[in-house]
């Protein structure tokens, strides 16, 4: 029997595909629209990526004298706005794009927090730090992209310290079929053309549509953040149901 024949399988969007071979599909999506990364964000979510991000500080609460481990964390949007909310901190910045952290670095406010941040290419599947290293752990907008959840789950678990925080904001489903339907035709109809025009990119907003769809809804995921062991586990809907937060707790 090959090594290919005993591998797992996952998925790339809709495509089915060896496990051993979704993170370098991963890194070649992020490689070709790293430069343009914060405006796609703006078109996945028609520039209400702010405001979730806001609303993800908001339940966080940052606090001073903390350290945050912010994985698939690439611009450094999530570390920035830590940081600035919570005064004297620390963050890492993970992501397994080196070409992201490099455009992450180029913003002023990473030069005016050099000091507080450090940034390093890893996997979120096997984290190159200690266990109970840090207080807080963020992924936003990266999880689905892993080609085992559950592993970085297991593994922000590990890195956090007792009574340390993890909070994960991704797009999810709208638990209202209609709905789900309007919001589908416009992610599938106009966000890839979208990325075309913006970056000269079709396949690679086509691939992230997708992989939006076949991630877990709400409840399942938040299963997978208590099989991971976490407690006080929880989720809240932003703008009904496109994303979603969830929060858990290393008791």
């Amino acid at each position: 029997m090959s090594t290919e024949d005993t591998q797992g399988t996952t998925h790339f969007g809709f495509q089915t595909v060896n496990e051993s071979e979704k993170a370098g599909r991963v890194q070649g999506v992020f490689n070709s629209v790293a430069s343009k990364y914060d405006i796609m964000n703006d078109v996945m979510s028609m520039g209400i990526h702010r405001v979730w991000k806001d609303a993800m500080m908001d339940w966080l609460a940052p606090r001073p004298n903390t350290r945050l481990l912010d994985v698939a964390g690439g611009t450094g949007d999530i570390s920035f706005r830590y940081l600035k909310r919570a005064g004297n901190a620390h963050a890492t910045v993970l992501d397994l794009t080196e070409p992201m952290l490099v455009e992450g670095r180029k913003r002023a406010d990473a030069e005016a927090m050099s000091d507080s941040l450090d940034w390093v290419v890893g996997d979120a599947m096997k984290l190159p730090f200690e266990a109970n290293t840090f207080d807080v752990y963020t992924i936003s907008f990266g999880i689905r992209n892993v080609t085992r959840p559950q592993e970085a789950l297991n593994e922000a678990y590990r890195v956090l310290k007792p009574g340390g925080r993890l909070m994960v904001l991704e797009f999810s489903q709208i638990p209202n079929n209609a709905m789900q339907w309007v919001y589908d035709r416009y992610s599938f109809n106009v966000i890839p053309r979208m990325g075309q025009m913006i970056a000269n990119d079709f396949d690679s907003y086509q691939y992230l549509v997708e992989s939006i769809r076949k991630f877990p809804d709400q409840d399942t995921f938040l299963g997978m953040v208590r099989k991971a062991g976490f407690g006080n586990a929880k989720y809240r809907n932003l703008s009904m149901g496109i994303a979603a937060l969830h929060s858990g707790w290393k008791i």
